[in-house]
């Protein structure tokens, strides 16, 4: 086999078949991937599934805290946890740049297959195209994701959600965004800071389990805690309150973000999930987070309030400002 990929490795030829047994099934390999037929097929129990899907274009695709293999199988795990489901089965699909070498594609499909058994998955069906030289960028992920609607989570719906009920998130909020900007644009940043990518089904799981009141889940990817926060607040028809100096936040990404004019509630997070709790089960809630290592910085940090769906942030001298909905692209390629 070359050192890179070539336009061959995509004609379903010689080379297609020794590039997915050799780098595919090799890393991801299970019994039903392992058929290589058109479709994997698999029983189900009765009740409901939950079906996510995701593309991810990451520039670039290493960065400190993971890669765009990584990212591809968390992105959809957390799609299918905050929906209240068990993830267990995901699809991927590879659009690969010719001349990307061998080597790193391996080891992004190393690292899928690292995160999808931390996270209790297995890849079950894909499929790879390559492209001309200039007609990609390195490599494109797409995943599907399967899982099945568990008992604690059939319940979650934005109707749910009452003025009174708290906001929690599980920890630090903008390492990914940061991560990926001062990877991409050449910046020193402290060499501590790297992306919070991480499969939330294990924590999410915990806490359904061991509280009640979860109105409802959402992870706050692109756009940050203010933009889901604002899709939350439209959809339900009540504002949120959120308490500045109850926001989690690493001392590398607030310097970062104030050398370069950045708002931390807008960068993007790949392992953090934003929940809605009744005020009654929150510190409950919070204390379960606590014990999870992806939940160890949990904080309550707001409230649901009556209004007219808005979102704003009470600053520690008291002062009150709305948070709009992100507008435009600052940061395109971050998942």
């Amino acid at each position: 086999m070359t050192d890179v990929v070539l336009l061959a490795h995509g004609d379903g030829g010689a080379l297609s078949h020794k590039l997915i047994k050799e780098i595919f099934v090799a890393q991801l390999g299970n019994p039903m991937l392992n058929e290589l037929s058109d479709a994997a097929l698999f029983s189900v129990r009765q009740g409901k599934l939950a079906v996510s899907t995701d593309s991810f274009v990451v520039d670039p695709i290493f960065f400190p805290g993971g890669d765009i293999g990584k990212l591809a199988v968390c992105g959809t795990v957390n799609d299918l946890a905050v929906s209240g489901a068990v993830p267990r089965y995901l699809t991927a699909s590879f659009i690969i740049e010719e001349g990307l070498p061998l080597k790193d594609l391996k080891m992004i499909t190393a690292s899928m297959a690292e995160t999808a058994r931390a996270a209790g998955v297995q890849v079950v069906a894909g499929d790879t195209k390559v492209v001309e030289r200039g007609h990609g960028d390195k490599v494109f992920i797409n995943t599907a994701g399967i899982g099945f609607l568990s008992d604690a989570g059939s319940s979650l719906s934005y109707s749910r959600i009452k003025p009174g009920d708290k906001v929690i998130i599980n920890g630090s909020i903008g390492d990914h965004g940061m991560t990926i900007l001062s990877q991409r644009e050449g910046f020193s940043v402290s060499s501590g800071l790297k992306s919070d990518c991480a499969p939330l089904n294990g924590i999410i799981e915990e806490l359904l389990e061991g509280v009640d009141g979860i109105k409802f889940m959402r992870d706050p990817t692109r756009g940050g805690v203010a933009t889901t926060l604002n899709e939350i607040a439209s959809s339900s028809g009540w504002d949120v309150m959120l308490f500045e100096e109850k926001i989690p936040l690493r001392k590398e990404v607030t310097g970062a973000s104030a050398m370069l004019g950045l708002d931390p509630l807008y960068l993007a997070n790949e392992g953090k999930f934003l929940a809605i709790v009744d005020k009654i089960h929150a510190e409950p809630a919070v204390d379960i987070l606590r014990r999870h290592p992806l939940g160890r910085e949990a904080a309550i940090i707001g409230e649901i309030s009556e209004g007219k769906s808005n979102v704003y942030l009470k600053t520690p001298i008291g002062g009150t400002k709305r948070l709009n909905t992100l507008a435009g692209a600052p940061l395109p390629r971050i998942c």
